[in-house]
């Protein structure tokens, strides 16, 4: 006999009991629910209320990023970086994510979100140092207020929530955006982020660059979800769904999740909803999973392409604007080029700098050897040097 069967059991009478009152949600879920479509404003009504310098600001960093992102994949086609993961047809969603900080805010990248970074003020160089493979990471997180790039699907977001809640506990007033992508989201660590973020109400934005695909994986086969924003009610903090490709309407989307973030009123989980135009990363082949049309019909929302008729139409768009744009933008990578092109100067014992703050025994064994084999061919080095000089001198009649 089951406890349902048991004589005076709830199945026995004629109308079930309810739980008891501990089960009631803590919050009402309704206003937590996305907007069933991607929230727009370039091509809507809603574009005249939008700051003139703002659309060039951002129309700017997105030519710029298109350039740098085109460098970066000629770098990689080089051999001057080991992979370049390209955000080409995302620069919206990077450029406004930099965008929407303060300096004394704290952005989390993965690994595709170099032009978030670069946008935030980083040296194009070092947010190229990872993936060029020299040290651990190419700049101070501290001084610039950016983690480092995180390879790892989806580990960034904890520590982003670790550090916001810190931060709370500590009274500044500091927001942290975690950046991922819907690939990410399939982790155990993007559940873990938010569920912690959401019962502590800490200061993160946490923004989904929803690109189509998980290397060749469509969104489809990872979630039966509404949309990805959907999954913000099931922890308790708002979801937005917004066009990824629509410039001002991320910057907005994000400035007012970072303003609620940082007035206490806790995280909030955006998707944006973009495309991938180049493949995974150099190494891949997206013909395999995707058709041209596809690709092509992205294209055709382009960013850039979408900002520009918003400029157009407002008489901002002239030569000279962007002539002075692209200049901007060559001259960047320009400068990126020819300082890419300089090969660094390694030093092997900096595999064991900045690993622990204070070096395990097996690293120092490690370290001690590796010392040792550099003598040593040093040594040999000095030996072979002396002794093809002295060769020549008996050589000499």
């Amino acid at each position: 006999m089951t406890v349902l069967e048991q004589p005076g059991s709830s199945r026995n009478k004629s109308s079930l009991a309810g739980p008891p009152p501990a089960w009631q949600p803590r919050v009402d879920p309704t206003p937590l629910l996305p907007d069933a479509e991607p929230y727009r404003l370039l091509g809507t009504d809603a574009a005249a209320r939008l700051d003139s310098g703002l659309l060039t600001r951002l129309y700017t960093q997105l030519v710029r990023g298109r350039r740098y992102n085109a460098q970066a994949t000629a770098l990689a086609r080089q051999g001057r970086l080991a992979v370049y993961p390209s955000s080409t047809g995302q620069e919206a969603c990077e450029v406004a994510a930099a965008l929407a900080l303060e300096d004394r805010d704290w952005l989390f990248p993965s690994y595709r979100d170099t032009l978030a970074a670069v946008a935030r003020g980083l040296d194009p160089v070092q947010a190229l140092t990872l993936l060029r493979g020299d040290w651990h990471n190419g700049y101070d997180p501290h001084e610039h207020r950016i983690a480092p790039l995180c390879t790892p699907l989806a580990t960034q977001l904890p520590h982003a929530v670790g550090l916001a809640h810190a931060a709370r506990l500590k009274g500044d007033e500091v927001v942290a955006l975690a950046m991922v992508g819907d690939g990410g989201t399939s982790e155990g660590d993007f559940h873990e982020a938010l569920n912690f973020a959401a019962v502590w109400q800490a200061p993160v934005v946490f923004l989904v660059q929803n690109n189509g695909f998980a290397i060749s994986v469509p969104l489809a086969k990872q979630t039966a979800a509404p949309s990805l924003a959907h999954k913000a009610v099931g922890y308790g903090m708002p979801g937005r769904l917004v066009d990824g490709n629509d410039a001002p309407a991320m910057h907005e989307v994000l400035t007012e999740a970072v303003a609620r973030a940082r007035r206490g009123g806790g995280p909030t989980l955006i998707e944006a909803v973009t495309y991938r135009i180049e493949a995974h990363t150099n190494a891949d082949d997206a013909t395999r999973y995707r058709s041209d049309a596809e690709v092509e019909t992205w294209k055709a929302h382009d960013p850039i392409a979408l900002l520009e008729r918003e400029l157009a139409a407002r008489d901002l768009l002239t030569d000279d604007f962007v002539g002075a744009t692209r200049d901007g933008a060559e001259h960047m990578a320009a400068d990126l080029r020819e300082r890419m092109n300089a090969d660094p100067e390694v030093d092997p014992m900096d595999l064991f700098t900045h690993v622990f703050a204070e070096q395990t025994s097996q690293l120092r064994a490690q370290a001690a050897q590796l010392r040792a084999e550099l003598d040593a061919e040093a040594a040999g080095h000095t030996e072979d040097a002396a002794g093809t000089n002295g060769s020549a001198e008996e050589a000499r009649p």
